[in-house]
């Protein structure tokens, strides 16, 4: 389902109280499970999932914010600047003294042995911390790290496991209000995909189409767009996997991936068009995509290893490529939450060696690539997909069963 986006008294939506309890709970269980004391969490999908905060643009991956979650404690944020004062006000969930004033040099442009002591003194208030509820002795689990940061816990005796792994495992299940927020953040892309094939005709630039796309995306409401790839003509094979100024030309092939954020849950949502009539090569290369696609959402299932997915997926000969790392990223599904690639991640590269079990609430997004016998033009086509316990959901609305032809001719 995706309702409306506003909070209303006459139906139910997201209910946020609920979305923080479960992702808290989550992540508290995945710590109980561990052999940890602590996670101490620098990735802010991590601390987003952990803390309910959230800082984008410029400050969101520059390594000053984290967040330590202790046993049977409530989670401790360092945050940048005056957004600790505007947590406390608005953020209730975290307690006043929880959220703390924290700046660990922006990625070493303080230097770390200079003589502010940042880290020093960051590491000394975490091992007190940790002492005074009992954890000294026990690991602390992190997710990424700066290496100076990493020494300067060596260097004080604290012992590093890796969290990273038990967290991706807590966010793997999404609950209902997590997959609405998915479905509207899809419902959103739908959308402007209906502006792009309105405004893609011959003379428009591929860099004028990712600027409708942010404007649009953001006047519905999403909180970060994060990539718009714009891919045209003899750009398409092989796939660059961005935008550039060019000029899109009658008969072109073209795509596009939005990925953006609403409420801090995102899509990779691709689609291809013609502009303006197709080829038979390229109508035959969307058709091998779709067949791809198919086949492999019709291997989706609950209780399936992710190894029977990816068998049913072209081997990288099949397309152009000599290995699967060469193709990576072409033939594959990745997780989809707070963050672009979380788990599952089904390709021919790992799953055939590790499969792991498709479970319901397992939200991800599959993507197939053909390129066309004509040596410029490919197809690429995205679905977003929900396990359930009958199956697979497909959140991506916009039609891609045929290639669809915009202001065709």
């Amino acid at each position: 389902m995706a309702p409306g986006q506003n909070g209303v008294d006459y139906e139910h939506r997201v209910d946020f109280q609920r979305l923080r309890d479960y992702r808290l709970g989550r992540a508290k269980a995945a710590l109980e499970a561990s052999e940890c004391g602590a996670f101490l969490l620098f990735d802010f999908y991590n601390i987003r999932y952990t803390t309910q905060t959230w800082i984008g643009g410029a400050l969101g991956d520059k390594m000053i914010r984290y967040a330590l979650l202790m046993r049977d404690h409530d989670p401790i944020l360092w945050d940048f600047g005056s957004a600790v004062k505007h947590h406390r006000l608005y953020s209730d969930w975290v307690p006043d003294e929880n959220y703390r004033p924290g700046f660990l040099g922006f990625k070493g442009a303080v230097a770390p042995e200079g003589g502010a002591d940042l880290m020093k003194d960051a590491v000394a208030e975490i091992k007190s911390l940790l002492a005074a509820a009992g954890l000294a002795d026990a690991p602390v689990g992190i997710d990424i790290v700066e290496p100076p940061f990493l020494f300067e816990l060596q260097r004080q005796g604290i012992r590093i496991a890796d969290a990273q792994q038990h967290m991706l495992d807590a966010r793997v299940i999404k609950n209902h209000d997590e997959i609405v927020l998915l479905n509207q953040a899809a419902a959103m892309v739908d959308g402007v995909y209906q502006d792009i094939v309105d405004a893609l005709r011959p003379g428009v630039r591929e860099n004028e189409i990712v600027a409708l796309a942010n404007k649009r995306l953001y006047e519905y409401g999403s909180d970060q767009v994060e990539a718009i790839n714009a891919i045209s003509g003899e750009r398409c094979n092989p796939h660059p996997h961005n935008f550039t100024d060019r000029i899109i030309r009658p008969g072109d092939q073209a795509f596009f991936d939005i990925i953006h954020s609403y409420n801090g849950y995102r899509t990779c949502y691709y689609r291809t068009f013609g502009v303006g009539w197709a080829t038979e090569s390229q109508k035959d290369a969307y058709k091998t995509a779709r067949e791809w696609m198919d086949a492999a959402l019709d291997a989706i299932k609950p209780g399936v290893g992710s190894d029977d997915v990816a068998k049913v997926l072209p081997k990288a000969q099949d397309f152009g490529f000599e290995n699967e790392l060469a193709a990576f990223g072409l033939q594959f599904a990745h997780g989809l939450g707070l963050g672009l690639h979380e788990r599952p991640i089904i390709s021919r590269l790992n799953s055939l060696k590790d499969p792991v079990e498709l479970r319901p609430g397992m939200v991800f997004a599959m993507e197939t690539y053909c390129p066309a016998s004509d040596g410029i033009s490919a197809a690429r086509i995205e679905e977003e997909v929900v396990v359930t316990e009958y199956g697979t959901e497909v959140l991506t609305k916009f039609p891609a069963q045929d290639l669809f032809v915009a202001n065709p001719y």
